[in-house]
């Protein structure tokens, strides 16, 4: 199965869901995180894997160590340890604005932790571990986790073959769009709506002392007809 993002080629905006001003915005964005790095010779620009985790939970308030870090390989197509500018634009591309299509490739990308294409009894017992809060009174939490799993599969495993395929979460999340992050947050949590431009960049850089971002020069880019509070948030 092909990867959920689109390719990390050229930053055309005519082949993704952005427009010329947004990735020129975006691009602004980028540079500002990644700071003085940009201007030292020799050294690969981009964001390193805790630079990129911050971001995730900073301004799209996900908090799970292992989907951060499968989030991270997402967008780090060519698996150097950092995410150019072009794996940048064209993974938010797909984060915030891609099609049901393109997100559940890409969510199912994320829950396949070993990627052998197939999402097993195990990864789904480690990853709703990690996002079920503990209750005190319980005695043996994992059961309760294993009975989670056997659930999960009852609803999803279309096959009956105790794992889940593309194809049978494909088919499940189609007839109930909530499956789609069944196994933990993947994509940006719909309550971090804010309602300008400003204010989404002061929220999209805090927790970066030192960032420096020119909200007005980055909203004045924004002269198209897409707001870039449409364009972190939709």
């Amino acid at each position: 199965m092909g990867s959920g993002f689109p390719p990390t080629g050229a930053t055309d905006s005519c082949e993704l869901p952005v427009n010329k001003y947004e990735v020129n915005c975006l691009i602004t964005l980028f540079y500002n995180l990644v700071g003085e790095v940009a201007e030292r010779p020799g050294v690969v620009i981009g964001l390193d894997r805790n630079a990129f985790r911050n971001i995730l939970h900073v301004t799209f308030g996900m908090t799970d160590d292992m989907i951060m870090d499968r989030v991270f390989r997402g967008f780090d197509r060519d698996n150097d340890g950092c995410v150019s500018v072009s794996e940048w634009i064209h993974g938010l591309s797909l984060f915030l604005r891609g099609t049901l299509e393109e997100k559940m490739k890409y969510c199912f990308e994320v829950f396949d932790l070993n990627g052998d294409g197939f999402i097993s009894k195990e990864e789904m017992f480690h990853m709703l571990k990690n996002s079920l809060l503990k209750q005190p009174s319980e005695e043996d939490p994992d059961e309760g986790i294993k009975d989670l799993v056997e659930i999960t599969l009852k609803k999803m495993d279309q096959d009956h073959d105790g794992k889940l395929s593309f194809t049978d979460y494909e088919k499940a999340v189609r007839e109930e769009t909530l499956l789609l992050e069944a196994f933990g947050p993947c994509l940006p949590d719909p309550k971090l709506t804010v309602n300008t431009p400003q204010a989404h960049l002061t929220c999209f850089t805090a927790g970066f002392p030192g960032v420096g971002l020119e909200v007005n020069r980055c909203t004045e880019i924004m002269c198209g007809p897409v707001a870039l509070t449409e364009l972190l948030l939709l």
